[in-house]
């Protein structure tokens, strides 16, 4: 009877188990099966790969801004090529996870080496970013390792710290991340920032075993005066053997175990030289060609530059070529310029005298005469003496920025009449070029109140159509209305967006006169939109669409409209098109 009983509650549960294992075949996991192509949609901002039911990807908007987001990856016994990483959720661009999934890994490291040696524009870089830091699948051929590399490596390229810490916040665990998170601490050490820096250690977890982070962690245990904890994880750390005698030595020093520490100065890497700077007593660096960029940025954020020896050419001629190459600040190089000695009467003769000089000498003496004259022609001619100067040694980064500052204060309706024209050649624009209030001209169809629509947030589509009716029917009656490429570009766009055009106004046979790349147009034909837009990258370059000709601003808008990248085409519009005053 017992034996019985036994069986049927055996029985049961057997029966509790296999309804529980019933009920979790609903939930969706990531499990790849080789071969299969990856399609993928994305509704409610939930993503499914539609030939196979257990693999699911959910796309979230993060907590505290709208352009970040965050993806929750549910796994189960998946290997590491099924992740995915990135910053932004592809659809914010109308591009989705396949976006790279017919492209070849080739094509995608030749053309992101192509445009590594561009100084891309601003739109360009926003595209670039864009396309490249959204959640996708990798290129065909390309490990997912290597594709999280690729952004990493441009983030890090492009100093990019903030997004790197966002990237960090929104992908656990990912190939590279030592290489961020080092990245976020170095440059903290580099600003002298020690305690900001330490605060860039919460993102080493346990899944990074990098000997450079844990020896960093180590020394902000000991800044924070937590000893013990120091100490345990030194030991630790030798245990496994990614101590070394240079940092047993230093950490001692600083825990209090030793009274000594070695004279020698480490430049194996910035943390090295960091603790050489500030355990040695009296510390003395002088930095070469060789110096690392890093090592450099920290002696100009930690004062720690001087020229006790005016008389040191060559010191100088290293400081000034370290300048040149933006390893120095500039400003370094102008007080060495001050501090050296003249006598009155050289001073009074600079002009005549200069050339007999020491290049550094020469420069040196123009400067402090720079300083000295009230004249605006003087003080002007002395400005352009000295760029003279520093271009005859190749050393224009120096004074570019300087001389335009200067042409600034002074201004350009202060000047001499035979200087303005080269002034304002001279004078620097920002970076973001500011690009002006919009004119409308209903005059040009490219340039009239029609782009509202575009330009203003929630443009109303109903009084844009009845704007575009009546411009329409004006441009045809008039016979000497040129329809231009830009033109064209906007209608195209307003096709791709809904609004009727008239019959009578021949769209087709105005665009038949200008060409779209077939090579660009077959790429789309292809699926390949993440590639077309990185070729767009390429096209624009360093240039703001408004610099392009007409012509390219029609077919890059043109092959924008092709892929539904409406988004970015919106960019190029609104660069390009407006009059701005």
């Amino acid at each position: 009877m017992k034996l019985k009983s036994f069986k049927y509650l055996f029985g049961f549960l057997i029966l509790i188990i296999f309804t529980q294992l019933k009920s979790e075949e609903k939930i969706d996991i990531w499990k790849k099966k080789d071969g299969e192509k990856k399609e993928v949609s994305i509704e409610k901002k939930e993503v499914e790969i539609e030939k196979n039911p257990q693999k699911k990807i959910v796309i979230k908007d993060a907590d505290t801004n709208d352009e970040k987001i965050k993806i929750e990856n549910t796994l189960i016994n998946s290997k590491e090529e099924d992740k995915i990483y990135g910053l932004y959720d592809p659809e914010k661009n109308n591009l989705d996870l396949n976006m790279w999934s017919s492209t070849s890994a080739e094509d995608v490291r030749a053309s992101l080496k192509r445009i590594k040696k561009i100084k891309l524009s601003k739109t360009s870089n926003e595209i670039l970013e864009n396309i490249l830091l959204s959640y996708s699948f990798p290129p065909q051929g390309m490990a997912e390792k290597e594709f999280t590399s690729l952004k990493i490596n441009w983030l890090v390229e492009n100093n990019r710290s903030e997004l790197i810490e966002i990237f960090l916040k929104q992908n656990e665990n990912f190939y590279s991340k030592d290489k961020a998170v080092q990245f976020l601490v170095d440059e903290n050490i580099a600003q002298a920032n020690i305690q900001e820096g330490c605060k860039k250690i919460r993102f080493i977890g346990s899944s990074i075993k990098d000997s450079y982070l844990e020896k960093f962690k180590i020394y902000c245990l000991v800044l924070d005066n937590k000893k013990a904890q120091a100490q345990l994880l030194l030991d630790l750390l030798r245990e496994q053997k990614k101590s070394d005698k240079f940092f047993d030595d230093k950490i001692n020093f600083l825990l209090g175990i030793s009274s000594k520490t070695s004279e020698k100065i480490n430049e194996k890497n910035l943390l090295n030289f960091y603790l050489s700077s500030i355990t040695i007593k009296d510390f003395k660096y002088t930095p070469t060609n060789k110096t690392k960029k890093e090592i450099w940025k920290y002696l100009n954020a930690a004062n720690l530059i001087r020229l006790e020896n005016t008389n040191d050419k060559e010191k100088i001629k290293d400081l000034e070529i370290a300048a040149n190459k933006g390893q120095l600040d500039d400003k370094i190089i102008f007080d060495i310029y001050k501090q050296i000695e003249f006598d009155l009467n050289t001073l009074i003769n600079a002009k005549n005298i200069y050339q007999s000089l020491e290049t550094s000498d020469a420069r040196s003496l123009i400067f402090q005469k720079y300083l000295i004259v009230e004249n605006v022609e003087s003080k002007v001619e002395y400005l352009f003496l000295l760029e003279e100067l520093f271009r005859e040694d190749e050393l224009n980064n120096i004074f570019s920025e300087f001389l335009s500052d200067k042409l600034k204060e002074i201004g350009l309706e202060n000047l001499p009449e035979k200087y303005k024209e080269i002034a304002k050649k001279k004078i620097l624009t920002k970076d973001e070029i500011i690009l002006g209030k919009v004119k409308y001209n209903d005059k040009i169809l490219h340039q009239s109140k029609i782009l509202k629509y575009y330009i203003e947030e929630n443009g109303n589509f109903k009084k844009t159509q009845k704007d575009l009716d009546k411009l329409l029917k004006k441009i045809s009656r008039d016979r000497k209305y040129f329809v231009s490429a830009k033109d064209l570009a906007l209608i195209d766009s307003l096709i791709k967006d809904g609004f009727k055009i008239p019959s009578n106004f021949n769209y087709n046979d105005l665009a038949s006169k200008y060409d779209v790349p077939a090579n660009l147009v077959a790429l789309i034909n292809n699926k390949q939109n993440a590639f077309v837009a990185l070729k767009i990258v390429e096209i624009i370059g360093e240039d703001e669409p408004y610099q392009l000709d007409s012509e390219t601003i029609y077919f890059i808008t043109n092959l924008l409209n092709e892929m539904s990248l409406t988004k970015i085409r919106n960019k190029v519009l609104i660069s390009a098109l407006p009059q701005r005053v």
